[in-house]
């Protein structure tokens, strides 16, 4: 881009001398043709075919050097894309400023946040280092939002030495007497800055402000889809919160009070069941953002279906799993299994009669599927839908109480995890029951890997 601009200023030179002399001799060849001069028309007709040539030869070499330019441009807001994942991070910037600083005329090149210099690349760094504190006209730009150059005389901030250093470090100094400050948005706030450093102000022309300002619109844009992203973790992240912390009453009373009779009737099981509810809720309140292994979702599961088998009767659910070898250690989301289920206790039982829990966990290619079904009373298509939708709420069949709430948390925090492709899928018949199937892309034991999920964590 920095250095593209020159040659492509060279490209635009070189077509106007030569359209220069194509007039002239387009002149000599009409006064050689009325003259009758023929060593003047034939000198030149041939010089013209040959400016004809090397305009031609020119244009090529310019459409070739755009191509190119696009390419790398191309490559360029993609490597940035990558380093801008994580927001403004020190290492992120470090990265995006090497990235960028060939691609201009700058002799240096650096990132703000709203505090301080998060990374600066280039040719000394003068006052205006890594951890440096942001500068006036840095400040400034923060603060209205517009692009604005600047001179040394305002933006170092460093400190003369004093002795024999000084006068080197005030040489020094001057070799960086302008630059461009560009603000970075998002959702039309200031988050940081990015600059550029050239050695005197002819250097600063409207190709550099203009790619100054492309870039700081590239890191804009990827900084915005981060902010997105992350929003969208946190909202998963507190209506997670929201359901942990949301112990029903019902549960918990019911589950006392069935632990209680059991003292009587059968203390040792009693006994047990305390410490699975012990367990339990000590599951449920721990913190869940690192993943699990899949296995360790499936257990919370059992023991939540240990406590309500013993409070409704064991003949009254029956519960039973098949997981395909290798797939209980893959990692998991917390709450994605157990609150399935749950919602199948709670809302498609029957009066009468067992009801049916069939956990499957399978391969699919590279992902790995989730089935949960049951034979309860299930729901019409249109109830089903609206489970997963932000319209969900009470059912003839099912009403109430977080069904959908819960099931859309599932699906926006299987997305979160494993990307586009995965979610949830519900098929349902009012009286035959409900299949709810998980797909999570990519994680099937044989293309999925520890190192990947330790980079997620």
């Amino acid at each position: 881009m920095g250095g593209g601009s020159s040659k492509y200023q060279n490209f635009s030179g070189i077509h106007v001398l030569l359209s220069a002399l194509a007039l002239v001799l387009v002149g000599i060849l009409s006064w050689g043709l009325i003259k009758g001069n023929i060593v003047a028309t034939v000198v030149a007709g041939v010089g013209l075919a040959t400016v004809i040539t090397m305009a031609s030869s020119n244009l090529l070499a310019l459409d070739d050097h755009r191509s190119q330019a696009t390419e790398r441009t191309l490559r360029v807001a993609s490597a940035t894309q990558y380093h801008m994942r994580g927001g403004l991070t020190e290492e992120g910037c470090h990265a995006v400023c090497q990235l960028l600083l060939p691609e201009t005329d700058a002799t240096a090149i650096a990132m703000t946040d709203t505090h301080k210099t998060l990374a600066y690349v280039g040719e000394g760094s003068y006052g205006a280092g890594e951890g440096s504190p942001n500068s006036s006209p840095t400040s400034e730009v923060l603060s209205n939002g517009r692009i604005q150059t600047f001179s040394n005389l305002n933006e170092n901030q460093w400190k003369p030495a004093e002795g024999v250093l000084a006068g080197f470090i005030s040489e020094a100094v001057k070799s960086y007497p302008v630059g461009i400050i560009v603000p970075l948005t998002v959702s039309e706030r200031t988050v940081g800055t990015i600059k550029l450093y050239y050695r005197n102000g002819s250097e600063i022309n409207r190709t550099q402000m203009a790619i100054a300002r492309g870039f700081a619109e590239l890191l804009s844009s990827q900084l915005s889809v981060y902010e997105l992203d992350r929003q969208a973790e946190l909202t998963v992240r507190a209506e997670v919160k929201a359901l942990q912390a949301q112990i029903n009453p019902h549960f918990l009373f019911n589950t006392l009070n069935t632990i209680a009779a059991f003292t009587r009737t059968d203390p040792t099981r009693a006994r047990d069941l305390l410490r699975e509810f012990s367990v339990f809720y000590r599951r449920t309140l721990e913190g869940t953002e690192a993943p699990i292994r899949l296995a360790d979702e499936l257990e919370q599961t059992r023991r939540y279906l240990t406590i309500e088998r013993a409070r409704f009767g064991d003949d009254r659910i029956l519960w039973t799993d098949d997981v395909e070898e290798g797939c209980e250690d893959i990692k998991v989301p917390a709450f994605i299994i157990q609150p399935i289920v749950e919602n199948a206790v709670r809302h498609a039982m029957r009066e009468e009669g067992p009801l049916h829990i069939d956990v499957q966990v399978a391969t699919d290619g590279e992902d790995v599927l989730i089935a949960v079904a049951d034979d309860g009373v299930g729901m019409d298509e249109d109830v089903a839908k609206r489970m997963l939708s932000d319209e969900s709420g009470a059912s003839p069949t099912r009403s109430s109480s977080g069904t959908g709430i819960a099931l859309r948390n599932v699906a926006d925090r299987i997305e979160l995890f494993y990307g586009e492709g995965s979610g949830i899928e519900i098929m349902s018949k009012v009286g035959s029951g409900t299949c709810v199937t998980l797909r999570l892309v990519g994680v099937a034991p044989s293309v999925s890997s520890d190192d990947d999920w330790d980079e997620q964590e």
